[in-house]
């Protein structure tokens, strides 16, 4: 399951800003995670309440914003919806570049 080496790290990434920003509790964590990219939201939750305990994001909430799929065809220069990786463009059938779906990003905290 490697959504607990994620919530370790975003553990981490958390008691680094504390130690940096001066705070001691985190009360919301905000999160985007792509929906290609592997992670299944419920267990992220899950490990993320694991491995919190004893640190300043103890008893935070995680909130998880779903980021769809998109990719770019250079043949015919347009953005498509994308639901799985290496979709073809539906307008030419081409190839596709991947520009969202697969990211992992810490974006806000909510601090004491």
């Amino acid at each position: 399951m490697h959504e607990m080496s994620i919530a370790e790290n975003l553990v981490e990434l958390i008691a680094d800003e504390a130690r940096k920003e001066r705070f001691r509790r985190v009360k919301r964590v905000r999160v985007q995670l792509g929906v290609l990219g592997h992670v299944e939201p419920e267990a992220l939750l899950f490990c993320f309440d694991v491995v919190a305990k004893g640190t300043v994001g103890e008893g935070a909430d995680l909130d998880v914003e779903t980021v769809p799929g998109a990719g770019w065809c250079g043949a015919c220069s347009r953005s498509v919806a994308i639901s799985q990786r290496y979709d073809l463009c539906p307008a030419c059938g081409s190839h596709l570049e991947m520009t969202a779906g697969d990211e992992l990003r810490l974006t806000e905290l909510e601090v004491e």
